[in-house]
């Protein structure tokens, strides 16, 4: 049985929407277990008053940092400082970093050098070198869901539908294609778990939500340039492999 993550949630309050925090608390629960939770941000600015409403709801430590001088983020700062005394504390083998600042680059290379398993969120306008520098990172805009279930008892139950935030363009098609080959068998085939997987480890932000889909395997279905086959495991449970369609 795998060990379950002791995570610490270190979020910049300045650039981080209070209304996606109710979705955001939910998406790192399933990675592991938050002990540790602080928001960083100067209080005295009302800015940061939505967030105040939601802090004791969530059990998330409102951390005070005031502005020294302008044009400086004196709140990137007191997170860097506070991450590594939690990496030197012991107390967690995670770290889930909330911000959209590329300056959270270095620290998440660093907690990642330290052996620590480190997951980012933010918004999809978040520069590339701090998605990277991530185990997996998780755009904020796909956590609500766009269309919401009818609650009428007899009313047909529709699959929610999320925002999509990014275009199955002929490049990502190519990518999936390639990392497919990269795991395949003698017949093209490859286990559909290990190429989420794999593509997750190539490109960090990769997320069949940010598609508008739920699941990676209706994503891959919707690709017309493969095909997918259902094989029975043990007698109960069935496995999904892929392969990319050859050519008649």
């Amino acid at each position: 049985m795998t060990k379950e993550l002791n995570l610490a949630v270190l979020i910049d309050g300045d650039n981080i929407p209070s209304a996606y925090v109710k979705e955001m608390m939910e998406e790192i629960a399933k990675y592991g277990n938050p002990t540790i939770k602080r928001i960083y941000g100067d209080w005295t600015k009302p800015q940061l008053s939505k967030w105040k409403a939601v802090l004791l709801q969530n059990a998330i430590t409102p951390i005070q940092q005031y502005s020294y001088t302008t044009g400086k983020n004196a709140t990137d700062s007191a997170m860097i400082i506070d991450a590594m005394d939690i990496l030197y504390s012991g107390k967690v083998n995670g770290f889930c970093l909330v911000s959209s600042d590329s300056d959270f680059t270095r620290l998440a290379t660093r907690l990642r050098e330290a052996g620590m398993k480190v997951y980012g969120i933010g918004e999809k306008k978040t520069p590339n070198p701090f998605i990277v520098a991530c185990d997996r990172f998780i755009y904020i805009e796909v956590l609500k869901e766009q269309d919401e279930e009818d609650d009428t008892p007899d009313a047909p139950k529709t699959p929610k539908k999320r925002k999509q935030v990014d275009k199955i363009t002929p490049k990502v098609i190519r990518w999936i294609a390639h990392t497919i080959s990269d795991l395949s068998d003698d017949d093209g085939w490859a286990y559909l778990g290990d190429v989420g997987n794999l593509l997750i480890k190539k490109q960090p932000n990769f997320d069949s939500r940010n598609y508008g889909y739920e699941k990676l395997t209706p994503l891959i279905k919707s690709i017309k340039k493969f095909e997918i086959e259902q094989r029975e495991h043990k007698g109960r449970s069935k496995l999904i492999f892929v392969r990319t369609k050859t050519k008649k």
